[in-house]
C-alpha cells in the first residue's frame, strides 16, 4: 500500500489564474505574549514584509478584515468565556482568580495587553475570508493571523484563545454541504476535531507528532462518533519525518479523501512548527516539503482557505509562508531575498530556503504502511458523500468601502478610496515603472537629490 514517492522540484503553472484574497491587519505584530514566550505574532508581520517586497501584492487583492465581534465569537465559544476575554487585562488579573483556572489562562496562555483585540483580528480574517469564498468573490483566501486550532469552546489552550478555524468553517457551512479541514501543524488540531467530532458535514484530517507531545490527542483510532464516525482522520507520526516520507503519506490520504468525501471547500492550516529546526518541533521538513502540501491541495481546484498556525523559529515561518503565498498565486519566488525591514533576521545566507537537518527519521516504511492501510480502509465508509438539504441563505451586506471617495471627481483629485486601490491587481501584459529595475536589485529607494533641490539648498545657505 505505502510507496515511497520521489520528492521532485515544485512546479507551478503561470497560465492557471487564481483569484486570491489576502487578509492582513498591520496591528497584529504589535501584540506580545510576554518576554521568553515562544509564540510571537511578530512573525506574521515578517511574512507580510517578504510578501510585499517580493511584489506579490500585484497579484492578489489585499484586505484588512473587520475584527470579529463578541456576537460572532459566540457562534462557537460560550458567552461567559468571551465576556472574560473582553474584560481581563494584566492590571485587573487578580480580580479573575477563579476564571483563570476555569478558562485555562496562565503560563501557556498568558493574559497580555490587547488580548481581545488580537483575538478579534484572528477571527475576523478567517470569517471574512470564508464569507468571500461563499460569495464567489475569490478562489483562495489567506489569513496567516488565523489557524489557532487548540482553542476550545470555553477555554484557552496551547497559545490559542479564539478558534478562528471553527468560526470560519461555521461560516462556510452556510453555503457548502461538505467542508474538508487539513492540518499540517506538528501539533494535533484537537480544538477543530472536537468541535466537529459528531457531524459528517466536516471532515478533519490532522498530520501530527503523537506520543509524549502536546496536546496528547490524535490517535489513529480516533475516528469520530455518531454521524461523524469515520469523519475524523488522524495521522500520528514520529520524530524526524522528512520531505519524501511526508509527501508519500500526505498525497494518498488527501487524494483518497477528495475521491470519497468530495468536499466543496477546503480549509488548510499551515502551521510552520513542522519545519526542520523549529524551537518546539521535532519534524524535519524543508520549506519545499511543507509547501508541497499547499501546492498539492491547490491542484484540486476547490475553493480554498489557507491559515497560519504554529511556528516558533520566526525567520523560517516567514520564509515558508511567503513562498507558499507565491505558489498560491502561481509564482515560484526567487531564492535571493529582497531587501525588507527585517532583512538582518535572515542571515547569514539571506536566502528564501529552510533546509532539512541530518536528524534520524523514526517513521519506517512499515509504520507508515500500517497507518495508510488503516486510514484508507476507514475512508471506504465515507464513499457516499453525505448530502444535506441546503436552504437559500440571504447574502450579507457587502462592504463597498467609502463610496463618496470613489465618485469620479474624488478619483480625479485624490485617486479614490484605499478600499478601491487595494482591489487593483497588476495585469501581466502591462508595463510598470518599477519593471525597469534589474531583478537582482535590492528594493531600496534612490534618495539622491535633484539638481533643482541642490540649487535650492545652496540659495538658502547663501541667505543665512
Amino acid at each position: 500500500m505505502y510507496v515511497q514517492l520521489p520528492f521532485d522540484e515544485l512546479k507551478v503553472d503561470p497560465s492557471q489564474k487564481k483569484r486570491v484574497a489576502y487578509f492582513y491587519d498591520a496591528d497584529v505584530g504589535n501584540y506580545s505574549y510576554g518576554a521568553g514566550h515562544p509564540m510571537k505574532p511578530h512573525r506574521i508581520r515578517m511574512a507580510h514584509s517578504l510578501i510585499m517586497n517580493y511584489g506579490l501584492y500585484k497579484k492578489m487583492e489585499i484586505y484588512r478584515a473587520k475584527p470579529a465581534t463578541k456576537q460572532e465569537m459566540a457562534q462557537f465559544h460560550t458567552d461567559e468565556y468571551i465576556d472574560f476575554l473582553s474584560r481581563v487585562t494584566p492590571d485587573n488579573l487578580d480580580l479573575f482568580n477563579k476564571e483563570q483556572i476555569k478558562f485555562n489562562v496562565g503560563d501557556d496562555c498568558p493574559v497580555f495587553d490587547g488580548l481581545f483585540e488580537y483575538c478579534g483580528i484572528s477571527g475576523g480574517g478567517s470569517m471574512e475570508g470564508a464569507a468571500r469564498l461563499n460569495r464567489g468573490k475569490c478562489d483562495i483566501a489567506i489569513n496567516y493571523a488565523g489557524g489557532l486550532h487548540h482553542a476550545k469552546k470555553s477555554e484557552a489552550s496551547g497559545f490559542c484563545y479564539l478558534n478562528d478555524i471553527v468560526l470560519g468553517i461555521i461560516e462556510l457551512l452556510r453555503y457548502h454541504p461538505r467542508v474538508l479541514y487539513i492540518d499540517i501543524d506538528i501539533h494535533h488540531g484537537d480544538g477543530v476535531e472536537e468541535a466537529f467530532y459528531t457531524t459528517d458535514r466536516v471532515m478533519t484530517c490532522s498530520f501530527h507528532k503523537y506520543g509524549e507531545f502536546f496536546p496528547g490527542t490524535g490517535e489513529l483510532r480516533d475516528i469520530g462518533v455518531g454521524k461523524g464516525k469515520y469523519h475524523a482522520v488522524n495521522v500520528p507520526l514520529r520524530d524526524g519525518v522528512d520531505d519524501a516520507s511526508f509527501k508519500s503519506i500526505f498525497e494518498p490520504i488527501i487524494g483518497g479523501i477528495m475521491e470519497w468525501y468530495q468536499p466543496s471547500v477546503i480549509v488548510l492550516q499551515c502551521g510552520g512548527d513542522s519545519l526542520s529546526g523549529d524551537r518546539l518541533g521535532c519534524f524535519n521538513l524543508s520549506m519545499s516539503g511543507h509547501a508541497n502540501c499547499v501546492n498539492f491541495v491547490k491542484k484540486f481546484n476547490v475553493p480554498l482557505m489557507v491559515l497560519g498556525g504554529g511556528g516558533y523559529t520566526m525567520r523560517n515561518v516567514a520564509r515558508t509562508w511567503a513562498f507558499e503565498s507565491g505558489l498560491l498565486n502561481n509564482v515560484k519566488l526567487p531564492t535571493e531575498l529582497p531587501y525588507n525591514e527585517y532583512y538582518e533576521y535572515y542571515g547569514p545566507d539571506y536566502k528564501l530556503d529552510v533546509r532539512p537537518s541530518n536528524m534520524h527519521n523514526a517513521n519506517t516504511p512499515e509504520f507508515l504502511n500500517k497507518i495508510l492501510t488503516n486510514i484508507l480502509s476507514n475512508l471506504d465508509h465515507t464513499k457516499f458523500a453525505p448530502s444535506v438539504q441546503m436552504n437559500d441563505v440571504p447574502h450579507d451586506l457587502e462592504d463597498k468601502g467609502d463610496e463618496q471617495e470613489d465618485s469620479p471627481e474624488a478619483i480625479d483629485s485624490k485617486g479614490g478610496s484605499q478600499f478601491s486601490k487595494d482591489q487593483q491587481i497588476e495585469k501581466d501584459n502591462e508595463f510598470y515603472d518599477d519593471d525597469e529595475k534589474d531583478k537582482g536589485d535590492k528594493n531600496i529607494s534612490d534618495n539622491k537629490l535633484t539638481d533643482e533641490e541642490l540649487k535650492e539648498i545652496e540659495d538658502l545657505n547663501h541667505q543665512n
